[in-house]
This record gives C-alpha cells, structure tokens and sequence, in this order.
C-alpha cells in the first residue's frame, strides 16, 4: 500500500512540474533537511551551494561535507560539497549529487519478465562567489546533469544565480537565488522538457538572548498562481538550538508538503522534519528525520569537517 501512496504522490508531482531533473530540488543535507530545506539566506555551511551560491563567500578555510539519503523504497541519494578560497581570485565551490532509483523488472508488452533495469540521476555543480559592496555578496553556479533509465539518457546544463545580505548588528541575513536556468542538450527521446526553474528568497536570523537561529524561505516563487500574494504560500521554516559547544537539535516545516500529502482530511507527520547535530573531535555529524505522513519516511546521515 505504502508502495502505491508514493507512485500516485510521485507522478502528481512530475504532471503538475512537467519537468524533468525533479531530484535538483530534494533536499539532501541533514542539516538542510532538518529545517525543511530553508537553507537560501544561510552561509555558515558547504552544503548551501545546493540553494544559493552566494552563501559560500561567508564559508572559512576548507570545508567538505559529505550526506547520504535513505530515501523511500530502494532509492538512495549521496551528496559530496567542498570549498576553497583563491586570494585575489575568489571563492569556489563544487558538489556532486548521486540519485540511485534501486533495481525493477523490465518486462514487454505482455507482461513477459525480459530482466532488470536500473536508473540513476546525477548532478555535477562548480560554484563561484565574490563580494559584490559591503556585506553584499553574490554567487553562481555551473551545472551539468546526466540521467538514465536503463538505456535512455539525457543530459542538461544549467546555472544557479544568487545573492545575499548580512547585517552583523542585528545578525540578519537575507537571501535570493534562480535556480535550474538552462535546458536540456539531449533528450531521452524526441521531446526535449523544462528543468525544474525555481526562484527563492528568505532570511535567517541569530536571536540575541536566545542560543537560536531561525530559518524562512519563500520557494518556487515563478510558478504561476491566482494573485500575486499566493506566490508566497510555499513556505519552510525552521530552527537550530545550539546546547552547548557541541549538540545542536533542529526542526523545521513544509507547508507544500503538508498540503500535497494530505489524504482525506488527515496528513499525519507529513511536512514535520527533526534533526540533531553534535561535534565528535573535528567532526560535524548530521542526521534528520522527515515525515512524507502516510506514505513513509525518510532519513539522513552527513559528516562534515574542515580540512
């Protein structure tokens, strides 16, 4: 049952998208997913390459960080992001995504098993960033995606733009990005399909008597609605609690997912993220859990360090 929830749920996303790339939008981080992916206006981890650019130029010395994804069924997601700075040159970054949907029956036309097949996506991102004026900086991407379903494939290219805005007085900062601009090189067929084009803004903000960082984004902000204002209904939110040096307990909420995953007139969990980070020596070790409500869950694992 939980098998036939998570197809429906899966192809009403990909006919309501009519994209393709769809996996460029998972969240893939612990710490990311943990806050329910509200990670456009942070700058204090590797990881934020995968939602604004601009995030990097605030990144020291030489941060790796490395995620794994239990997602639903047999499908895994593997992630590695690193960062470097060039005197005189800028900040880089660069990050790999792996997205492996697990092993099904190919069959013909009457049902007659023919063997197995696979398919995988994959996401190869080089980032740069750079100070635009004081406590401005700006940031972009250059991405090259490869998919295959047992012998099709695809490729794509594409670039991410951002910016962001820090006010060390109060400890706000505010971001925007565009994600996804570009198009496919070559199709799995004839027909040649949209990437998954998303524009997000948000903020983060570090509570002055109160060991808390608060997370907001406004996402998919492009996508065509009623009013104006319904263009800001997609919201994640979420929170870090820092408990001493070394454990920090996070939580977050997805107001599309909560919607979309609703059946009948219960969601259960669906939307609700939890996640806990400690520090083991010169390790960071992530883990969050997100609930897809009825459907399932999902679970993630990173460690990061600073090389």
């Amino acid at each position: 049952m939980k098998k036939i929830f998570f197809v429906l749920a899966l192809l009403s996303n990909l006919i309501n998208a009519q994209y393709v790339y769809d996996f460029l939008r998972f969240d893939l981080n612990p710490r990311a997913a943990a806050v329910a992916g509200s990670f456009v206006a942070n700058n204090d981890d590797p990881n934020v390459i995968f939602y604004n650019p601009a995030g990097i130029n605030f990144l020291e010395g030489q941060p790796i960080s490395f995620s794994f994804t239990k997602h639903l069924l047999d499908v895994n997601y593997v992630g590695l992001s690193s960062f470097k700075e060039f005197e005189s040159i800028g900040k880089f970054g660069a990050a790999i995504q792996y997205l492996n949907y697990g092993s099904f029956k190919k069959t013909d036309q009457y049902g007659k098993i023919l063997g197995d097949f696979s398919a995988g996506d994959l996401a190869l991102t080089v980032g740069y960033g750079n100070e635009l004026d004081k406590n401005f900086y700006y940031g972009a991407n250059v991405k090259f995606i490869y998919s295959k379903i047992d012998e099709v494939s695809s490729t794509a290219a594409a670039i991410d733009l951002g910016l962001q805005l820090f006010v060390p007085d109060s400890k706000w900062n505010f971001g925007f990005s565009v994600l996804n601009i570009g198009s496919q090189i070559s199709s799995y067929y004839s027909l040649k399909e949209d990437l998954p084009l998303e524009i997000k803004l948000g903020f983060t903000k570090q509570l002055e008597n109160l060991p808390l960082k608060i997370f907001w984004s406004f996402n998919k902000l492009n996508e065509k609605q009623n009013t104006f204002f319904k263009r800001f209904t997609q919201i994640t939110f979420g929170g870090e609690f820092k408990l001493g040096q070394s454990l920090k307990l996070r939580f977050g909420y997805d107001t599309e997912k909560r919607k979309e995953l609703r059946l009948n007139s219960s969601a259960g969990l669906a939307g609700f993220n939890l996640g806990v980070g400690f520090i083991v020596k010169s390790y960071n070790i992530d883990y969050s859990f997100s609930s897809f409500g009825f459907i399932g869950s999902v679970h993630r694992f990173g460690i990061s360090t600073n090389l």
